[in-house]
């Protein structure tokens, strides 16, 4: 974990993330990608630092923060808040967070659409995925207009 001086205070850099120093631990790691609200209250618990501000953490509290965002299970944190349930590769229970979640989402995506999957395949359209009705909605971006010819100059009058 990185510590920068800022001019508002200090930026610590926690899981990929950087976060504000002047905020308490359970609000300020809700800005790490994959990291919520019930998520940051059960990690605050856990960890008994909830009300301290990041800045005034040692290095040994922010390496601990890390390793609970990184691997909750090892703290006993219940099976339903983890944002990776019954992972469709590898079939187990994990929680991404950081670049690991845009990479999963990612991948997830493009596995759809190579499976040929309906939501994939809505996905690739550019359509809604979750069943919302496409007759007046949904509209935005996809016209192809008319091209219009260029401007030819103007013929010579005859006189």
């Amino acid at each position: 974990m990185e510590r920068k001086a800022g001019k508002t205070g200090n930026i610590i850099r926690l899981v990929e993330t950087n976060l504000e120093g002047d905020k308490p631990v359970k609000a300020a790691i809700r800005r790490i990608p994959g990291v919520g609200f019930m998520f940051s209250n059960a990690i605050s618990k856990i960890s008994g630092l909830g009300d301290k501000k990041l800045s005034s953490l040692s290095q040994e509290e922010l390496d601990k923060l890390a390793e609970i965002i990184q691997n909750p299970q090892k703290f006993s944190l219940p099976i339903w808040m983890l944002n990776r349930r019954k992972d469709l590769i590898q079939g187990t229970d994990k929680h991404v967070s950081a670049s690991a979640l845009d990479f999963a989402k990612r991948t997830d995506l493009n596995m759809m659409k190579k499976l040929r999957l309906y939501k994939g395949i809505r996905h690739a359209a550019g359509l809604p995925v979750r069943g919302q009705r496409t007759r007046g909605s949904f509209r935005k971006g996809k016209t192809v207009g008319v091209s219009r010819s260029k401007q030819q100059p103007a013929k010579a009058k005859k006189k």
